[in-house]
């Protein structure tokens, strides 16, 4: 083990996605990056050698999380940077969504950033150093229709890293939080590549204003990934120490406007462009 390289763990680092870029960043700036996500095929066509593969085969489940933790304790006896970017996403009505599966999302959204926290946290505290990332979102700060549950996972996700970042101050680990807005990534064609309501629905006639929210991210030239990565590991990487939040991608300069006016105004607005607009112009062109 050479103890002058960063040694660096993210989960969720499936091929096209953000995880996949972070590797990628870390690894060019000569950290050791142990990239994990639960299908190893996702975890193929890293372009640098010092990026390991990991299967990880379910971030709620501990067992599985002790293991991956542990082999890297093992391999290379620290880990100093935790980047925890694993998550689900989903665009539905918030009434439409059966409990199981809101449920799931909250335990791979939220739970699962507590029990990494809860296995990494004393290896670093031991050290003395460390630096723990939690991937939140802009939708985290602001709901947006149609993806009740997800922004709910994310806000808890901000609160939670707030408390971190407090807690871990006197083991001196940085806790970051990351909110991307809009940046490359297959996080839409991770899902149903059409939304299908119940016909029986209250929302059946909101069909494309949901799929619409799907997709939004992805549409009107997102950040790319690798531009998104290297700017954030810069930033995680520097001598002085990374910055308690950041957050990078298209519609974040709206998103921080958003948050000094006035809630209500803002919700409103956000469901007449992203709930009613296009479901008003659909009818319009019957």
């Amino acid at each position: 083990m050479n103890n002058m390289k960063t040694m660096v763990l993210i989960t969720g680092c499936s091929k096209g996605g953000i995880g996949f870029a972070l590797c990628e960043a870390f690894a060019s700036k000569g950290c050791i990056v142990y990239a994990t996500a639960r299908r190893p095929q996702s975890l193929e066509e890293f372009s640098q050698p010092n990026i390991h593969c990991l299967t990880f085969r379910d971030v709620t489940d501990d067992q599985s999380l002790k293991i991956v933790v542990q082999t890297v304790i093992d391999e290379e006896g620290q880990i100093d940077v935790l980047v925890n970017n694993a998550g689900v996403s989903n665009s539905s009505p918030l009434i439409d969504v059966k409990m199981d599966e809101i449920m799931r999302i909250f335990d791979a959204n939220v739970f699962a950033t507590i029990r990494t926290a809860k296995a990494v946290i004393p290896h670093m505290a031991a050290r003395k150093r460390g630096t723990i990332v939690n991937v939140g979102s802009v939708a985290g700060n602001i709901p947006i229709p149609w993806g009740g549950d997800y922004s709910a996972t994310k806000a808890a996700l901000h609160s939670l890293t707030d408390t971190l970042y407090m807690e871990c101050k006197p083991l001196r680990i940085h806790v970051v939080l990351l909110a991307p807005g809009a940046v490359r990534s297959n996080i839409a064609a991770n899902q149903a590549p059409r939304i299908r309501l119940p016909p029986e629905g209250l929302y059946a006639d909101y069909e494309d204003s949901v799929q619409r929210r799907l997709t939004m991210s992805q549409a009107n030239d997102p950040l790319p990934a690798d531009v998104f990565a290297q700017t954030t590991v810069d930033a995680v990487l520097r001598a002085r120490g990374p910055p308690r939040y950041m957050s990078l991608g298209k519609m974040t300069g709206w998103f921080r406007v958003y948050e000094w006016l006035p809630r209500g105004w803002v919700l409103d607005l956000l469901w007449k462009r992203m709930g009613e607009g296009p479901r008003k112009a659909a009818k319009k062109t019957e």
